[in-house]
């Protein structure tokens, strides 16, 4: 397939993501499946981490179903992009909504990353920023530098609106760092973290 663009990612993911994370200490966040639960557990494992696994295509919406339910509090949700392709029609209705507390982080590095690197959409001309603006999420812009995380980290923080950042990232094989596959611990850790009883 020699018409395939080559992709132009450059930040290094995990340390992206712990940058991210260390300027958002008190943001619920949401990995998408994959690669962005390993950045975000590698990066330093806390209760209020929401860990996905088995939902593709889910985690902005998961997002915004945690917004609506704790407006006071920020939600940072960060995914990939094949798990963002998989949930695209998930932007539309997270834009009308129109929480003031999510933030969305793509980080795109034109792969699916757990299938075998096979060339993602973002890769093949899919625009995830153009297609966040098309579903109304004025908000939405491309990180091709590191030092941008500082741009995100004040969406996530001030809490005015919806933002869509999509970084691209190295198509690198990072080693994988594995969060807790229990969900009903995941879920009540949350839930007590946040002072509501579990179930």
């Amino acid at each position: 397939m020699s018409n395939i663009p080559a992709f132009s990612g450059t930040i290094e993911r995990r340390a992206f993501v712990k940058e991210l994370l260390s300027l958002c200490p008190d943001a619920l966040v949401v990995p998408g499946l994959g690669s962005s639960n390993y950045d975000i557990y590698a990066a330093g494992d806390r209760d209020l981490n929401f860990y996905m696994w088995g939902a593709m295509g889910g985690a902005a919406l998961i997002g915004l179903g945690l917004a609506l339910a704790q407006p006071n509090k920020s939600v940072l949700v960060i995914t990939g992009d094949g798990e963002q392709l998989m949930g695209i029609g998930g932007l539309a209705t997270i834009n009308a909504q129109q929480p003031k507390n999510l933030t969305i982080v793509v980080l795109d590095n034109g792969h699916f990353g757990e299938t075998g690197m096979q060339h993602s959409h973002s890769s093949l001309g899919t625009d995830l920023t153009a297609v966040a603006k098309g579903c109304g999420i004025s908000n939405s812009f491309k990180v091709r530098e590191a030092s941008e995380v500082k741009t995100i980290a004040q969406n996530v923080v001030a809490r005015a609106g919806v933002s869509f950042a999509q970084v691209y990232v190295k198509a690198d094989d990072v080693p994988r760092a594995f969060p807790s596959r229990d969900g009903v611990h995941i879920k009540n850790r949350f839930r007590k973290a946040l002072g509501l009883s579990s179930f």
